[in-house]
């Protein structure tokens, strides 16, 4: 049987790797022209954070890698932390979206990085978003050591996002755990990574290039999300997945049958979530407020609430629209007094429910 704590250990050492991943993003990519493969390339953002990165300097953009755009709109006032966080776009664009009262920590351990990304910082928060001082802050470091590495406490923060980083880990446990602890009760792991149907070969992992390019260091899907419940996400949830291209002849010849996607996930935590949906009556509507969701909010692969339309839900997703920061754009009402079985992964409004049997969750992953 293969057991998750193997894939920390399996390849090469995480120094080898750490070193190899730091010359790759510090010293062999200049910008995202560099980039061997179309797996660090990501679809256009949403209108809000497209119309952020305006103001974004052009070099932090330059040297942006990441596979998706991990960046919520409903952010105000909330302490993120953004592990991998390279030259900063996402941080520059979170930072617009949190307000001066909320706070970006950047994570990262490439120094031509890090440089980057504080160098514009306190003027970009000043001078264009006219804040009173900085509320940025770039930190040294590994992703899979976070609170060494930060200085931050258990508990401490609101959301921790990351961009396509997690997958360059070699101990991505310790990256996951170390999330789960920093992270206040009711708080989110919000993410796009590379995942790949399969659990990679020994050659695979051990080849350079495709480490760099986010594909070698790939998770197999099954073993992330057993990793997430065992750290103590119950329920990883998808919200959005798409197929990846290598587009790299020689590159391909290695990989073989090895099919890869860039998937969003989000991971809550807190102590009421199960580790199944179960059924328990519950009814949300979706209130309206969020920016970029005016009709409609997706907030998941399963999960698309019609503003005012009421739907029947799981009591998991009850307790996220209640006691995370989205309770203030929903009413869900019933409790857990009944229960009524297990929860079918495809919601329908509460006069349209039928019997059917659940099907396993992850929509097209």
């Amino acid at each position: 049987r293969f057991h998750i704590t193997e894939m920390a250990t399996q390849g090469k050492s995480e120094s080898e790797v750490r070193d190899e991943v730091t010359e790759y993003y510090g010293k062999t990519l200049k910008t995202g022209d560099d980039l061997k493969t179309n797996a660090c390339c990501c679809s256009p953002p949403p209108a809000y954070v497209k119309k952020l990165l305006v103001n974004v300097p052009e070099i932090i953009k330059d040297k942006f890698y990441g596979c998706g755009s991990p960046i919520p709109s409903d952010i105000q006032g909330l302490t993120i932390l953004d592990l991998g966080s390279g030259s900063g776009r996402d941080c520059y664009v979170a930072a617009a979206l949190v307000g001066a009262e909320g706070k970006i920590i950047g994570l990262d351990m490439t120094d031509e990085q890090l440089e980057v990304a504080r160098k514009f910082a306190e003027g970009y928060c000043t001078a264009i978003l006219k804040y009173p001082k900085s509320i940025m802050e770039y930190h040294k470091g590994f992703i899979e050591t976070i609170q060494e590495s930060t200085k931050l406490p258990d508990n401490s923060v609101d959301m921790v996002m990351s961009n396509c980083v997690i997958n360059l880990s070699p101990n991505k446990p310790a990256v996951l755990e170390g999330a789960y602890k920093t992270l206040r009760q009711g708080g989110e792991l919000y993410f796009s990574d590379v995942y790949c149907d399969r659990r990679l070969s020994k050659e695979i992992k051990e080849h350079k290039v495709l480490w760099g390019e986010c594909l070698a260091g790939a998770l197999y899907i099954e073993d992330f999300r057993q990793i997430a419940r065992k750290v103590g996400f119950a329920t990883p949830r998808v919200l959005k997945c798409e197929p990846m291209k290598v587009l790299n002849k020689e590159l391909e010849e290695v990989l073989g049958e090895a099919k890869f996607f860039s998937i969003d996930y989000r991971c809550f935590k807190h102590d009421e979530l199960e580790e199944s949906e179960e059924d328990y009556g519950q009814v949300a509507t979706y209130n309206g407020g969020i920016e970029g969701s005016t009709s409609a909010y997706q907030f998941d692969v399963d999960y698309r609430f019609v503003k005012g339309k009421p739907m029947l839900v799981s009591g998991n997703v009850a307790t996220i629209l209640t006691k995370t920061r989205l309770a203030k754009f929903f009413t869900v009402q019933g409790d857990r007094t009944t229960h009524y079985g297990s929860f079918s992964t495809q919601p329908v409004p509460p006069q349209a429910q039928t019997s059917s049997s659940a099907s396993s969750g992850g929509g097209c992953c």
